[in-house]
């Protein structure tokens, strides 16, 4: 067993991952990057990082992404679960299907592949397990119901699960981002218009599809580096705190739902996307 603490990242090919390898590389951890596509990984390869195949809703694949991992190093002692992407539409307008694929990657996916890590970190009688999830986990906004849905899921097995491990000297930390420069709105823009284009709620789906490619919004979105710092303060920290939340509007919009009653939330959330309240 090497004495570097290894670190596993999920989602490592792009955005938050990417910038999150690099900064725990920057920190002195051997770090896996994993994506389902490998050829992605080659930036993060030649900084340093250990491209791992894995597709998160795969056993198999989580599988013998930690054996490799284990075999490689002997230990596994932080866990980004950082895998997801955001699948917008009316909730009348999702097929079952799309929306079960929505929990299988961002809920299922990381729970299923810190199930497996565990026994590992248990063993060290330390680790960390850092799940992403969002502000999307405390608020809510129009048309983003299952998206919304997986991460306040997240957000409460992480609560649990943190009182779980406790004893076993593994701390468990929630990354709650804000609007950040990645592919992540342009993904759940092209959802949220394949989804209810044509329908009873295509207005509805132009004007938030819109706003979430807007010029404006993604030059406010903060750079992925300061999610990727956040994780860098929690896997370091003696006691992390158990939440993060930072980057665009994270802050102000968590401290409003806190205070404002749902209906004026409501028509506040309505008018930051230009529908009518």
């Amino acid at each position: 067993m090497t004495t570097t603490k290894t670190a596993l990242v999920t989602g490592a090919s792009s955005g938050i991952g990417e910038a999150t390898a690099l900064k725990l590389i920057a920190l002195g951890y051997t770090v896996y990057g994993a994506a389902r596509r490998t050829d992605r990984l080659r930036k993060l390869a030649e900084r340093g990082v250990r491209p791992l195949a894995m597709d998160v809703t795969d056993d198999d694949s989580m599988r013998s992404g930690v054996d490799r991992i284990v075999a490689e190093t002997g230990r596994i002692d932080v866990l980004v679960n950082n895998a997801g992407y955001g699948s917008y539409g009316a909730l009348e307008d999702v097929s079952q299907e799309e929306a079960r694929r929505q929990f299988d990657v961002n809920v299922f996916g990381a729970v299923r592949l810190t199930q497996i890590v565990l026994p590992h970190m248990r063993a060290l009688r330390s680790g960390t397990v850092v799940n992403v999830t969002s502000m999307g986990g405390k608020i809510h906004t129009p048309l983003g119901g299952w998206y919304h849905g997986t991460k306040f899921a997240l957000e409460a097995l992480s609560d649990c699960l943190r009182m779980e491990v406790r004893p076993f000297g593994i701390d468990v930390v929630v990354i709650e981002p804000g609007g950040i420069r990645t592919e992540w709105s342009g993904i759940a823009a092209d959802h949220l218009e394949k989804s209810s284009a044509g329908g009873a709620y295509s207005g509805q789906a132009e004007a938030v599809a819109a706003s979430m490619r807007s010029e404006a919004m993604v030059k406010r979105m903060s750079p992925p580096t300061v999610i990727a710092d956040a994780v860098g303060k929690a896997v370091t920290a003696r006691r992390p705190r158990t939440r993060y939340a930072t980057g665009f509007g994270a802050r102000p919009l968590l401290a409003l739902r806190r205070v404002l009653p749902d209906r004026a939330f409501d028509a506040m959330m309505a008018r930051s996307v230009g529908l009518p309240r």
